[in-house]
């Protein structure tokens, strides 16, 4: 009886949750990732016009705990394969984030957009760098997020789904890591 009385609870709880609009459901999100899609929280990634495929994929990795990182794990644990794609359709639908106007230094964005076309980031990831698919949009990124994450790939202390980004990032040089970054999250 009493597992009957907590999986009667649990479905409730799972159906009150879906019947919420995404709006209200999303919005515990958006006070990390940004209202707006652009994200004012440090070494927090701005989700405005990621690609949905991308997204669907880092939402499923978090859920099955196959990317950690403890408070996306909780947030994603009660989600359906249903809700992922919601929230992922919705998120591809926001703003993308416009680049910061400030503190744009010529000489880094000159060695930063070399490291682009030298290791071919513009291929998979567009000339743009708007991404396609299931790589992500990383064009007007936060610049400190970028860096941690390009960190993270070169030290293989962040695994993505493939090897492509650990491979792309073993030959660049660690202080060339910041030059990278700053191009990536100021590029128009």
């Amino acid at each position: 009886m009493r597992k009957t009385m907590t999986m009667l609870a649990f479905a409730l709880i799972a159906a009150t949750a879906n019947a919420e609009p995404i709006e209200q459901r999303i919005a515990p999100c958006l006070a990390c990732h940004g209202e707006n899609g652009q994200s004012q929280t440090e070494n927090t990634p701005s989700l405005g016009g990621q690609q949905a495929p991308y997204t669907l994929i880092q939402l499923f990795m978090f859920r099955e705990k196959l990317r950690t990182f403890e408070p996306m794990n909780e947030m994603a644990k009660p989600l359906t394969d249903d809700d992922l794609r919601l929230f992922s359709d919705f998120i591809a639908k926001m703003p993308k984030p416009a680049p910061p106007g400030e503190n744009v230094d010529p000489a880094r964005m000159q060695r930063g957009q070399a490291l682009v076309q030298q290791h071919r980031c513009d291929t998979c990831h567009n000339p743009d760098l708007s991404g396609k698919e299931n790589v992500p949009r990383i064009a007007n990124q936060r610049e400190d997020y970028l860096a941690k994450t390009l960190t993270e790939y070169k030290d293989n202390s962040r695994h993505g789904y493939d090897a492509s980004m650990a491979d792309v990032m073993a030959p660049i040089a660690a202080d060339q890591i910041a030059d990278l970054a700053h191009y990536i999250a100021h590029v128009r």
